[in-house]
């Protein structure tokens, strides 16, 4: 039996799918990024208004990841309207976020999310699933492959001082 359950996340989670966000980035990302960089980071691109504003666009889906012992959140995903520097159409969704806490690595979340960001992409009709992540992050690359997702593009962006190279995956649902 897993130690967590999913849900769809509702506008009352925005600070909870946050805290997960913040605490997720600053532990992919440390000893990669500068520490400095990664605060002003999370704290201009995943704050609780950007969730509640993911929650209530109906072209959205935020799912939570919580311990079933209280309820602490330890995950989440999100999909939303595409924003990614390749050709799109009304089938593309991107799968923006997919992250976990690292005491609930390896226990089949990363997975679960992944199988539930599929379900609700094909429920809202959508034939492709889009996805960036950073180009040396190979811990996330082997995930996304093994999961069936191709390279189809790459796109730079900013991080404080850093530019990061991402490589942008595709995957037909």
């Amino acid at each position: 039996m897993t130690d967590w359950r999913l849900r769809r996340a509702s506008v009352e989670d925005a600070p909870a799918v946050a805290l997960v966000a913040c605490a997720s980035f600053l532990t992919t990302f440390a000893g990669i990024l500068d520490g400095a960089d990664i605060v002003a980071h999370v704290a201009k691109n995943s704050a609780p208004t950007t969730f509640a504003a993911w929650v209530g666009d109906p072209d959205s889906v935020v799912t939570l990841a919580e311990h079933r012992t209280g309820a602490a959140p330890v995950g989440y995903s999100v999909l939303t309207t595409p924003n990614l520097p390749v050709d799109t159409d009304s089938g593309d969704i991107e799968l923006r976020r997919i992250y976990t806490l690292p005491g609930a690595q390896g226990t089949g979340l990363g997975h679960a999310l992944m199988h539930q960001a599929i379900t609700d992409a094909l429920a809202m009709g959508r034939t492709r699933l889009l996805l960036g992540v950073l180009g040396r992050n190979a811990r996330a690359r082997a995930f996304y492959e093994r999961q069936g997702f191709d390279v189809v593009g790459q796109r730079q962006y900013r991080v404080g001082s850093a530019l990061c190279d991402d490589v942008i995956y595709a995957r037909p649902l």
